[in-house]
């Protein structure tokens, strides 16, 4: 007899265990509770720890969950999602957001008690990621407010604080955009493929159509019309000489076949075993007709007619692939050295930002809770009432901590000398003042790897010069330091842009793409995105060959597709370049000396509360 737990947590974990397979309609299903990310995988059902304490909101949070995970293990299947799923990023996670809210919707018409215990799970999420605080719609994903819109619209309920907030500052637009579209919720709710059409429909209407790749429906037609073609083809009289009646015989396959079965059990005659055989080509161009490829997907989800001739040589590398640690250290050494004299006002600036950012921590506490830190202002009824248990109580997040900055280096050659050491020099001593203010950054460079044209332009040489090859050089995207690496095991990388040789041309559309894809990755609610460059896209093989506008095209439309998707805050700093024709939010700097008070400058307005000077920002100005 196996002794019983003294965790009295434990009771509780078992019963919602067994619930969750009930509701699941799963006896199979493993559950386990951890710490990891909470999710399915497989038959396992991983859920939120629970404490010997048993709070109320580790209950209602793991409750939640099993409801949210249970109810989607119920009525998910995952091959038609995957059927209809969408080719592009920001497709693909309205889509996820919108099925996920689909499941938890039936389950709160099949179920009502798991409304409320979702409601928690919402609740904590929105809390945790500070959508209660959020006031512009641009600080929250599409995707989050369309999923919250799908749940409130298919159940009336109201949805927790946060979640209503995040779905009213979006709701106008998706309304705008798929409102005759969404009066057909009710209709196909309970039909996954039915739903998976009407989601697919949102996207389009939302203005993301480009990213759903094919129709699987009329791909399905058109399959099924190419095979009803070939078997007609097979169908027809061939120089056997088989009468009128075997001609008849074999026109329909399904006939052919039962004459298989009913031949194969009766060990009929040769004759008979014949037209089996015959029947078994007749069914060939049904069964067996090989599915057309699917179509690539483009090179750009900007512009799906934007070419790319090879890219086999394109590299996406860290910044310590690309030197050793010995000469990383020397490199940063001497860019250490060449700007000793900047650093005093820079660090100035940072310290000021930092200020300012400190300044905006609108401090707010949660008072008795059962652990935290312990509210001394509540003893007094402790010692009145010695049965009375102590009060805790816990800070709450800032606003602005779950966001990520990236800063995107233009590494062309005409970036060489003192602008790609102050731009260096900058974006260093940024990501550590952002990284105090628990803001985490990310550095990326780009450049190619090779003058004038590299492997991808050797190769159109020797296939003859083919016409209007679209980009003829090899990519190199640098990651000097990630959004979640500590800035004092990346110091060093950003000495390698010092290094002779790195500096090439830039191509800097395909570069913000870039950042901009690994930018919609991140968990984080708020995304900023900072361009430094000195010129134009140029790329002289590229360009030798194609539009004279055609790198600079491919830029002017990934701008405007991550403006318009507004889930990436956009801003570019122009060195004695005037980058305010590409970007809504823009500054150009004269002298390369302004650059730290130019990014300083426009984080802190991105990141002030006080709407003036976020509107400072959000204009095109001129600095010099």
């Amino acid at each position: 007899m196996s002794k019983p737990s003294d965790n009295p947590a434990d009771a509780f974990k078992k019963a919602l265990a067994e619930a969750s397979k009930v509701m699941a309609k799963d006896p199979e299903l493993n559950v386990s509770y951890t710490v990891d990310p909470s999710g399915l995988s497989g038959d396992s059902m991983r859920l939120p720890q629970v404490s010997r304490r048993m709070t109320r909101d580790e209950v209602m949070l793991a409750r939640g969950t099993a409801d949210a995970l249970a109810l989607n293990r119920r009525y998910h299947n995952g091959q038609t999602h995957a059927r209809y799923a969408p080719q592009g990023e920001m497709a693909r996670d309205l889509y996820e957001a919108m099925e996920t809210a689909r499941c938890e919707a039936m389950g709160a018409r099949d179920m009502p008690g798991t409304a409320g215990n979702i409601d928690a799970k919402i609740r904590h999420e929105a809390l945790r990621k500070g959508y209660d605080q959020v006031k512009q719609a641009s600080d929250v994903p599409l995707a989050v407010a369309a999923g919250y819109l799908v749940r409130h619209l298919a159940t009336g309920r109201q949805l927790p604080a946060g979640a209503q907030n995040v779905m009213e500052l979006w709701r106008g637009f998706i309304e705008d955009q798929a409102g005759g579209t969404l009066e057909g919720l009710d209709d196909s709710l309970a039909d996954q493929a039915a739903f998976a059409r009407f989601a697919r429909q949102i996207i389009s209407d939302l203005g993301y159509g480009d990213q759903l790749g094919d129709d699987p429906d009329q791909a399905d037609e058109n399959q099924l019309d190419e095979a009803e073609e070939g078997a007609e083809e097979e169908q027809e009289p061939d120089s056997s000489g088989q009468d009128d009646q075997d001609d008849e015989e074999d026109a329909s396959p399904e006939q052919s076949q039962e004459e298989q079965q009913d031949a194969a059990e009766a060990q009929v005659s040769m004759d008979d075993m014949a037209d089996q055989e015959l029947g078994e080509e007749a069914e060939m161009p049904e069964g067996d007709a090989p599915m057309e490829p699917p179509a690539p997907p483009p090179v750009s989800d900007a512009d799906p007619d934007y070419l790319v001739y090879l890219s086999d040589h394109d590299e996406v590398i860290g910044a310590e692939e690309l030197a050793e640690p010995v000469e990383l250290e020397r490199l940063r050494a001497y860019l250490d050295q060449q700007l000793e004299p900047l650093k005093g006002a820079v660090g100035r600036l940072a310290n000021k930002l930092q200020r300012r950012l400190q300044a905006q921590q609108n401090r707010s506490w949660e008072f008795d809770l059962e652990e935290g830190m312990l509210d001394a202002g509540r003893l007094a009824r402790v010692v009145a009432n010695p049965t009375t248990p102590l009060s805790f109580k816990i800070e709450k997040d800032t606003e602005f901590r779950d966001t990520v900055v990236t800063l995107l280096l233009d590494n062309s050659g005409s970036m060489r000398g003192r602008p790609i050491s102050i731009a260096a020099i900058c974006a260093d001593v940024l990501a550590r003042t952002l990284e105090r203010c628990n803001v985490k950054v990310e550095i990326l460079g780009f450049t190619t790897r090779a003058w004038k044209g590299g492997q991808a332009r050797e190769a159109w040489l020797a296939e003859g010069r083919p016409v209007q090859p679209g980009r003829l050089n090899d990519l190199r995207h640098i990651i000097y330091k990630s959004a979640d690496a500590p800035w004092r095991r990346t110091r060093d990388n950003l000495g390698l842009m010092m290094k002779e040789g790195l500096l090439k041309e830039n191509i800097d559309g395909e570069a913000l793409e870039w950042a901009h894809r690994r930018m919609m990755a991140r968990h984080e609610a708020r995304k900023i995105l900072m361009v430094i460059s000195d010129g134009a896209p140029v790329d002289d093989s590229t360009l030798s060959v194609n539009p004279a506008n055609y790198l600079e095209k491919h830029l002017r439309d990934v701008i405007a597709m991550v403006e318009k998707r507004r889930a990436v805050e956009l801003l570019a700093i122009g060195i004695g370049h005037d980058v305010t024709r590409y970007y809504d939010r823009a500054v150009t700097i004269t002298d390369v000396d302004q650059l730290a008070g130019a990014m300083t400058e426009q984080l802190a307005a991105l990141f002030d509360n006080d709407p003036r000077a976020r509107a400072r920002v959000m204009g095109m100005r001129r600095v010099g």
